[in-house]
Parts: structure tokens; C-alpha cells; sequence
């Protein structure tokens, strides 16, 4: 069975719900405390066995690949000023794996990205995840998919429990589980809210996918909104063969929304060695109503 070394992470969106903040900055590469969002998630599939990451861009996007590139600049200023652990931490950025981009072309809508990134992919297994969900635990979120997708060999969703209300926000899963923590999926109901809800198990961002989803996605017709979908293109596959899920270990932060972005920074800046001290005694002193 192939190991699967390859990640595509679609990082084309206009970042809309952070405007004007994301109208020169692209939204992957707001911070959280002192890194950028996307930095996170590639360090997540490097974690998880991933040596190849595909970011799928747009236009404006040039600060991604300049922040996984060599700063010579940068760095030789570093190394005369003497700081010289910045300066290896920056260096280890542009060496954290092999960094492909590739212009994403075609209709909107988060299945083009995926599609783009065929002719890199093959015929391997590979990971898809999103640039602005961030899940934080001691076992990385694409590495638990990776083993479930180990033993069965089919592709992998990410599960994650929410709250009765949240089922109005994501698509929630109808399935079986099967083993502990490992569901077979029959549908993914779209924002069925408490009423209609069938579990509440969410399908956040984060794929295992066979390389025969490039079959699905070419076939489908384009769907809501007029865009193509990846989840359209899943359960096109899912005709064919079966289709699972893992619910995670770990804390998640929908960081493309201003408040998952705000709690993540007050959650991991609690953590953080150079400033949890100081953070944790002003969030004491300030008053919240």
C-alpha cells in the first residue's frame, strides 16, 4: 500500500469575512500570536508523514510562497545582528518539506483546487486541508486520518463533535460507528439544525482521498451556487466504494471566522513560553462584562 506523502491546501479564497484586514494580506497569513495560520497546517501535515505540499493559489497570494521561501535579505541581517535562534527558526520554514504552487483555474468553489492538483498527485493516496481550519492536539488531526485510512484503505473524513446548535453551521454526518472513534458514512446532511440533525458530528476540513477523485470531480455537475464541490464529488465516490470517518482528538478553530481567530489567539497565546505569564495576568486584571 502506498504511503501517503502528499497534501494539496487550497489557499485561493478571498478571505471576505476578514475585509478589509485580507484586501492586501491574504487570509492564511494572519497570525496567530506569531505565526501565520497557514504555517500551522503545513506543520501539521509535515507531523503526519506529508514530504510534498501543493498550495493551490490566486492572485495576491505571493506572500505565502514568499513565507516558505529563503529571506537572504532577512536572514543575513539576522546573522549580523547575532540572533541567531530567530534566525534558525526562519531558515527552518523554506526546509519544513518540498513546496509546490500551482494558480488554481477553473469554477469556483472548493473542488477546482483539488482538481488542479492532478497531474501532481498521480496515482497516490493524498491529504487535503483546508488553510483556515486549525486543530490543535497531541496527535496530529491528518495523522489519525492517515491510520484509519491504513487499515481500511478508502477515503477519510474528519468527524468532530459539536453542540446541538452548531448542527445549523456544518454539515452533520449520518453515520455508523464502526470501531471506537471510526464511523462508516452513509450522507452528510447540509445545516440540518436541531429538528433534522442525524448525529452531531460535524465534517469539518481535512481529507484522506484516493486518487479516484479526480474521476468524480471531472464528472459531476457544478452545485450550489454554480461552484464545483468537493463533498459533491466524495459521494459520487462513495457510489463506488465505501466511505469513513475518524472523530478526532484535539481542539478546533475555525480561524477563517474573526471569532475562531480570536480564541485561538487567546488559547495559544496562554501557551505560549515567551508571553503566558504576562497574558495570563492582564486577561485577570482587565474587566469583562
Amino acid at each position: 500500500m502506498p504511503k501517503i506523502t502528499k497534501a494539496v491546501i487550497p489557499v485561493a479564497g478571498y478571505g471576505t469575512r476578514f475585509l478589509p484586514a485580507t484586501k492586501a494580506l491574504p487570509k492564511e497569513m494572519l497570525p496567530i500570536v506569531d505565526k501565520p495560520v497557514v504555517q500551522y497546517i503545513v506543520e501539521e501535515a509535515v507531523a503526519s508523514g506529508i514530504k510534498d505540499i501543493i498550495l493551490v493559489t490566486g492572485a495576491s497570494k505571493r506572500a505565502v510562497e514568499d513565507h516558505f521561501d529563503y529571506s537572504y535579505e532577512l536572514e543575513n541581517w539576522l546573522e549580523k545582528t547575532g540572533k541567531k535562534e530567530i534566525l534558525a527558526n526562519i531558515r527552518k520554514i523554506a526546509e519544513l518539506a518540498n513546496f509546490t504552487y500551482i494558480r488554481q483555474k477553473g469554477p469556483y468553489g472548493n473542488g477546482t483546487p483539488v482538481l488542479n492538483a492532478k497531474y501532481l498527485i498521480g496515482d497516490s493516496p493524498f491529504a487535503v486541508i483546508w488553510g483556515d481550519d486549525l486543530v490543535i492536539s497531541k496527535k496530529p488531526r491528518l495523522k489519525q486520518l492517515i491510520e484509519v485510512y491504513e487499515k481500511y484503505t478508502d477515503p477519510v473524513l474528519t468527524a468532530y463533535p459539536v453542540n446541538i446548535e452548531d448542527t445549523k453551521k456544518y454539515g452533520i454526518l449520518d453515520a455508523k460507528e464502526i470501531e471506537k472513534s471510526v464511523y462508516q458514512v452513509k450522507t452528510i446532511v447540509e445545516k440540518p439544525g436541531p429538528q433534522k440533525a442525524p448525529s452531531r458530528l460535524a465534517s469539518l476540513g481535512g481529507y484522506i482521498l484516493t486518487p479516484d477523485i479526480f474521476e468524480a470531480l471531472e464528472s459531476i455537475s457544478l452545485g450550489k451556487g454554480g461552484e464545483l464541490w468537493l463533498v459533491d464529488a466524495v459521494f459520487e465516490l462513495s457510489k463506488k466504494r465505501p466511505l469513513y470517518a475518524k472523530k478526532i482528538e484535539g481542539k478546533y478553530y475555525d480561524v477563517g471566522s474573526k471569532l475562531g481567530w480570536l480564541e485561538a489567539n487567546v488559547e495559544l497565546g496562554l501557551e505560549h513560553p515567551e508571553i503566558r505569564k504576562e497574558f495570563k495576568t492582564y486577561l485577570k486584571e482587565i474587566k469583562l462584562s
